[in-house]
C-alpha cells in the first residue's frame, strides 16, 4: 500500500481546474480533524457539488488523519446499492479509504457513541492477493486475484452536524465516513469460480443483539456482485497492491446504534461456513 500515491491520484484530478480553488482550506481541514477525533458534529466541506473539489478535500483530510488513524490500508466503495444512491441523490458510487487503526477484531466492544453521528452496516471486505487484480474485467477475474474474503460490520461516522448537507460530494470529501469496523475471520479463496457464485447467491443478514433482523439482502445488492465494487474503484484510477483491503459497500441501510440494542451481527449465508461477525455496543 502506498497511501501517498492515492493522495497524489486525488490531487491530480484537480490540477489545472479552476474548481481546485474551492478545495477546503488548511484551517477547515484542521477544524474537521479536531471535530473528528473528539466526536463533535462538524461543518460540511465541498458543498459546491464539485467532485473535483471533494477529491481534493479528501486528499487533504486523509493526510491529516493518518497521524490519528494510522496509514491507509485499503479503499471503500460507498453508495453501492440503488436505495443508497437514491437516498443521497447519487448517480454512481463514491470512493473513500480504510485506515489501519479503525480495524477491530470480531467480537469487539465499542462505545455506543463511537462518533458524532454513528451508524453501522453489514459490509464485506476483499483481501487483494496480487497485482493481477488490476487487469480484471469481470467479477470472477477479480476473485481469482483475491486471497480471502472477510465479513465486515462497518461503523462509520457521518460526522456532519444536523442541517449540514449530506450529499455524494460532502461524503466523498470526508473519505466516505470511515471511523471503525469489525473484521471477521478470513475465508480463503481456493476456487475462484465457486466463490464468485457463492458471493452472488449469498444472503447477508444484519441482526440486533437480541436477534431481531434489521436488514437482509442478496449478494447482488452491491452493484450486481460484490466484486463489481473493486472493478468500479479501478475504473476511477485506483491501483491495488497485495494485501490491500477493499470494502465493497453496504448490504442494506445505515442503522443507528440504538436499533442494535447493545450490539449487532452480520451473517453471510451461502458463503463457505456461513460466517458471522459481531460487535457489542456499550
Amino acid at each position: 500500500m502506498q497511501p501517498v500515491s492515492y493522495i497524489c491520484l486525488l490531487c491530480a484530478a484537480v490540477i489545472g481546474s479552476q474548481v481546485a480553488a474551492e478545495c477546503a482550506s488548511d484551517a477547515q481541514i484542521e477544524r474537521y480533524v479536531q471535530d473528528y477525533v473528539t466526536n463533535t458534529p462538524t461543518a460540511a466541506l465541498s458543498v459546491n457539488d464539485s467532485m473535483e473539489d471533494a477529491h481534493c478535500t479528501q486528499a487533504k483530510i486523509v493526510a491529516a488523519l493518518e497521524p490519528h488513524m494510522g496509514p491507509v490500508i485499503g479503499y471503500k466503495a460507498g453508495l453501492t446499492s440503488k436505495p443508497a444512491q437514491e437516498r443521497f441523490g447519487a448517480a454512481e458510487p463514491i470512493q473513500g479509504v480504510l485506515f489501519r487503526d479503525m480495524m477491530l477484531d470480531d467480537g469487539a466492544t465499542v462505545p455506543t457513541a463511537w462518533g458524532a453521528r454513528p451508524v453501522f452496516e453489514a459490509d464485506l471486505v476483499l483481501v487483494v492477493a496480487d497485482a493481477g487484480i488490476n487487469q480484471a474485467t469481470t467479477p470472477q477475474e477479480v476473485i481469482a486475484h483475491v486471497a480471502a474474503i472477510r465479513p465486515f460490520i462497518e461503523l462509520p461516522d457521518l460526522t456532519l452536524a444536523e442541517g449540514e448537507p449530506i450529499t455524494p460530494f460532502t461524503l466523498t470529501a470526508i473519505g466516505v465516513a470511515p471511523k471503525l469496523g469489525v473484521l471477521g475471520s478470513e475465508i480463503l479463496v481456493t476456487d475462484a469460480e465457486a466463490m464468485t457464485k457463492a458471493l452472488a447467491d449469498m444472503t447477508v443478514t444484519l441482526s440486533a443483539a437480541d436477534g431481531e433482523v434489521l436488514a437482509q439482502a442478496p449478494g447482488t445488492a452491491v452493484l450486481g456482485h460484490p466484486a463489481n465494487a473493486a472493478l468500479w474503484l479501478m475504473s476511477k484510477g485506483i491501483v491495488f497492491e497485495p494485501g490491500d483491503l477493499i470494502s465493497v459497500g453496504s448490504f442494506g441501510p445505515l442503522v443507528p446504534p440504538a436499533k442494535g440494542k447493545g450490539g449487532a451481527s452480520a451473517t453471510y449465508t451461502g458463503v463457505p461456513g456461513n460466517p458471522t461477525v459481531s460487535v457489542t455496543f456499550e
